[in-house]
């Protein structure tokens, strides 16, 4: 038995096409995955911090090169413009006080805005200060303090409840939740506001895995380049 094998049509076209459908393939691949790692790494952010970190978490990007064109050798980059954040957030990192100082002032969520982690303080430490009225209870722990407001009730204006006024500087316990005022009248009777924490040291807890996103993507990358390429090609994937 003989068998014998012809190439039909030139054959120079035919490589050619093989390798534009090769770069089509491969671009695709490529932009795909980079997608898909930017995407796990914006979950992983709001899985960790909650809704509120959404800015955290879409501060992720990405890039495709060449960023015109079609090539066999694309690459792909994902990358955050919080750096800071995420590489804290990834190793665990111990934060300290800079520039000579004891303590870290971390404000409580009465002191941010709308109560949101990582919103603005409604009063700063400078203010703390410059009002007098600030005083410390120490931790139980003995590792810190708690910097606290007197706070006092407001002026009623219209129809809504009369606001809560830590250390004459700023409205406190300004959300409107079931239980409110049971809420406001308990801190009425403690007396005063915890308006930042005081601590030396934070040893953040790893939160975050960059590395194993990206190599997850690498992992998937062979397999989606085939596919895409069996796609471009015409030819059925097997």
């Amino acid at each position: 038995m003989k068998l014998g094998a012809a190439i039909v049509g030139d054959l120079r076209q035919v490589l050619a096409a093989e390798v534009r459908a090769g770069e089509r393939a491969a671009m695709a691949a490529v932009r795909a995955e980079t997608d898909m790692v930017k995407g796990e790494l914006r979950k992983q952010v709001t899985s960790s911090f909650g809704g509120n970190a959404r800015g955290v978490a879409n501060a992720w990007r990405s890039q495709v090169f060449p960023r015109a064109g079609q090539s066999l050798r694309p690459a792909g980059l994902v990358f955050t413009k919080a750096p800071a954040i995420i590489d804290a957030s990834e190793r665990g990192a111990l934060i300290r006080p800079k520039g000579g100082r004891k303590f870290l002032a971390i404000p409580t969520g009465f002191n941010r805005q709308g109560g949101r982690r990582g919103a603005k303080p409604r009063v700063s430490a400078q203010q703390m200060v410059a009002s007098g009225q600030g005083f410390l209870r120490p931790f139980k722990s003995g590792r810190g303090f708690v910097w606290c407001l007197p706070v006092r009730r407001g002026e009623r204006t219209g129809r809504r409840r009369a606001p809560l006024i830590a250390g004459g500087i700023a409205a406190v316990a300004t959300a409107r939740r079931k239980g409110a005022a049971a809420w406001q009248q308990s801190l009425l009777a403690q007396g005063f506001v915890p308006m930042f924490l005081l601590l030396p040291q934070v040893q953040l807890t790893k939160r975050l895995d960059v590395k194993g996103a990206a190599e997850r993507g690498l992992r998937r990358l062979p397999g989606r380049f085939v596919a895409a390429w069996e796609r471009e090609s015409g030819r059925a994937a097997p």
